[in-house]
């Protein structure tokens, strides 16, 4: 059954069995929560993440990649909407999505995402909305950098743009019940 098709069968339940927030200071931080992350996510994992452009989704991603141990450098994959990064090893392949120039249901299921989750840990920036039916179990991660100066003004970045991210972790379904999050 196809994702569209499966996600009008599969009922879940919107009470996270885990949460935490946390605040993760720099680009190099957020690596390795994804490495911390990675070392929680198995084959059929769903890992939707959600933020602005440039709160650190895609660096998030890498360091789930790193912590998974599969190939190639793992960039944004806005343009080619979904990328496969198979292990190193033996562990499960990354399948890397970002759904940003996605629109609906049917576009999401043409990318065929449920052939692939039983066998991978699949990561789906900007999915918030789209694909939390593709699994029973998923866990989402909320990204947020800080936006406008003090007075409420225009949005300033430091100059090299490593500032502190607010992260929250949720684990939906029963795959999450107990699991120890990090931070």
């Amino acid at each position: 059954m196809s994702g569209a098709h499966r996600a009008e069968h599969l009922h879940h339940d919107d009470t996270p069995q885990v949460a935490t927030r946390l605040v993760v200071p720099s680009a190099h931080a957020m690596r390795a929560l994804g490495r911390d992350l990675a070392g929680l996510l198995t084959d059929g994992d769903l890992v939707v993440l959600t933020g602005d452009l440039g709160a650190g989704k895609t660096t998030l991603t890498q360091g789930i990649g790193a912590g998974l141990g599969v190939r190639d450098d793992i960039t944004s994959p806005t343009f080619v909407i979904a990328r496969v990064h198979p292990p190193l090893g033996r562990g499960p392949s990354l399948v890397h999505v970002d759904a940003y120039l996605l629109s609906s249901i049917a576009e999401l299921d043409d990318l065929d995402l449920d052939a692939s989750l039983e066998d991978s840990v699949t990561v789906v920036e900007w999915g918030e909305g789209l694909v939390e039916d593709l699994a029973a179990n998923r866990l989402e991660v909320r990204l947020r950098r800080p936006r406008g100066d003090e007075a409420g003004g225009a949005d300033v970045a430091p100059v090299d743009g490593d500032e502190p991210r607010s992260v929250q972790i949720s684990g939906y379904g029963q795959r999450w019940r107990g699991v120890r999050l990090p931070g």
